[in-house]
């Protein structure tokens, strides 16, 4: 099964559907009430069996597991919908890749950007771009570090792509952008960085090979591109370990 989040909205209503298609006829035939904590209980394990055995990432297994109990708990502290609302439009303002590209929002550490930092020199990369950049915890340190390289941060979630352009104010060799990184040219970039999800890096590797200037670099942190061998591997010295899978096009 994909992971698109239509499919996800289907495997959650399939959990739902077959526990209460058995525990209303039950409880109605008894004259109870249903248990509606057991039942959301109930729920959430089916859903996380189903992603399990859909071979779902684990994230999604655990919003599957977790999803139908939170919504119970919830409910039961009658908070007024307007928080809903609120809660629910700063998420998308955060986290607008996750549902539109499953990719979350992961920032890079100082051993990421050290390691980073090291390539860069290595490779005497002028043009860099951070493909998902985040709030900038990358492309912002590297170019205080190289003031004479361009460096370049595509995002497209509203919020962390305003707090990256105000914390990257006062930098002329930075250029942030407002882009979803599917219609971002990568042809002009010596080295191309990545810290997404398992999900999107066979299209992006498609996409990067298309693209990207023969002998640049593309760089997934954390998750390998399947079926391809990469050139090198950086382990970065960090918990949990984050390496960095580099190819060469």
């Amino acid at each position: 099964m994909s992971s698109t989040p239509l499919r996800q909205f289907a495997l959650q209503g399939a959990a739902v559907i077959l526990v209460l298609s058995l525990a209303w006829p039950y409880y109605g035939w008894a004259g109870g009430s249903m248990p509606w904590q057991q039942t959301s209980l109930l729920i959430g394990a089916v859903a996380l069996a189903l992603a399990t055995i859909s071979r779902q990432p684990w994230w999604w297994r655990l919003i599957h597991a977790l999803f139908m109990p939170l919504v119970w708990l919830t409910w039961t502290l009658n908070i007024p919908p307007g928080w809903f609302l609120l809660a629910f439009i700063l998420l998308l303002l955060v986290y607008r890749g996750a549902l539109s590209g499953q990719v979350p929002l992961y920032l890079s550490n100082r051993e990421t950007v050290a390691a980073l930092d090291e390539l860069v020199g290595k490779e005497e990369s002028q043009r860099f771009l951070d493909l998902g950049a985040g709030v900038g915890s990358t492309v912002i340190p590297l170019a205080d570090r190289w003031p004479d390289r361009h460096f370049s941060g595509a995002e497209n979630a509203p919020l962390t792509w305003l707090a990256g352009r105000i914390l990257g104010v006062g930098r002329p060799n930075l250029h942030w952008l407002w882009e979803d990184l599917w219609q971002m040219p990568l042809g002009e970039y010596d080295l191309v960085y990545a810290f997404l999800s398992p999900v999107p890096m066979p299209k992006l590797w498609e996409k990067a090979r298309t693209e990207m200037k023969p002998g640049s670099l593309f760089v997934s942190n954390s998750f390998p591109v399947p079926g391809v061998t990469p050139e090198s591997v950086v382990e970065v010295t960090c918990s949990p370990p984050r390496p960095l899978y580099c190819y060469r096009i």
